[in-house]
C-alpha cells in the first residue's frame, strides 16, 4: 500500500466499522481515565483538537458536556456523520489530519487516540509534530497507540483487513518528545475490544504538555 493509498483504506476501513467501533471500545477504562487526566488540565471554555474522533463518543461526548469547544477531525465519512447527530454540540470535519491546516497555539489541547496506525512511522512522526505545535505552550496532549514493533504489518482488524505500523512503547515516547511534548505519564493496558473477531491490544496512553513555561 503506498502512502497516498493509506488515508482512503482507513476511510473505508471506519466507514464499514461505524457504530460497531464505538460500542466494541465503551468499556476502556485507560481511556475514560485518559479523558479525567485531560478535564483535570483544562480552563473553562478551552478549545479542544479531537484527532480521530470517530462517532463522537465518549471523547468529544465527555468533553462538551464538561463545557469546552471541540473539534473533531476524522477521515471517515461515515463516523463524522454519526458524530454530528451523537454529539451536537461539538463541530466535526471530514478531513485528512495529515492536510488539516493547523495554526500554530491555536488550541488549548489536543486528543489522538488511536488515529495514527495506518500511517507510516514519519508520517506518524510529522503529524505529532504538527499536532504539538498547534497546541499553545503548557497546553495539555493526550495520546494514545497499540504499542508494537511492527511496520506495515498486514492483520485483520474486528473482521476488516488493515495493515498496521507502531511503535515500542519506549520509542513511541521518544518520538512524542521529538515532537516538543514533555511527557508527564503514561499507562499502558491489554484491553480487549467487545467484538468477536478482536484480539487483545498492547494500549498506550500518554499525557504530557507542549514545552514552552514551567510546569
Amino acid at each position: 500500500m503506498t502512502e497516498q493509498d493509506r488515508p482512503s483504506r482507513a476511510a473505508a476501513v471506519f466507514d464499514a466499522l461505524g457504530a460497531s467501533y464505538e460500542e466494541a471500545f465503551a468499556r476502556s477504562e485507560p481511556h475514560r481515565r485518559s479523558l479525567e487526566w485531560l478535564l483535570g488540565r483544562l480552563e473553562p471554555g478551552s478549545r479542544v483538537l479531537d484527532v480521530g474522533s470517530g462517532t463522537g463518543r465518549p471523547t468529544a461526548a465527555v468533553l462538551t458536556a464538561a463545557g469546552h469547544r471541540v473539534l473533531g477531525v476524522d477521515v471517515s465519512p461515515v463516523m463524522v456523520a454519526l458524530a454530528r447527530e451523537r454529539v451536537p454540540g461539538a463541530e466535526f470535519r471530514c478531513a485528512d489530519v495529515r492536510e488539516l491546516p493547523l495554526d500554530e497555539a491555536s488550541f488549548d489541547a489536543v486528543c489522538v487516540y488511536f488515529p495514527l496506525l495506518m500511517m507510516g512511522r514519519a508520517e506518524q512522526a510529522e503529524v505529532l509534530r504538527r499536532l504539538v505545535r498547534a497546541v499553545r505552550p503548557g497546553g495539555a496532549v493526550a495520546v494514545a497507540t497499540v504499542a508494537a514493533d511492527v511496520e506495515d504489518v498486514p492483520f485483520v482488524f474486528m473482521g476488516q483487513p488493515v495493515r498496521a505500523t507502531s511503535f515500542a512503547a519506549e520509542d513511541f515516547a521518544a518520538v512524542l518528545a521529538g515532537a516538543g511534548l514533555r511527557v508527564l505519564a503514561r499507562e499502558e493496558a491489554l484491553f480487549t475490544p467487545d467484538h468477536p473477531d478482536a484480539q487483545p491490544e498492547p494500549q498506550l496512553f500518554v499525557h504530557g504538555v507542549r514545552d514552552g513555561v514551567r510546569e
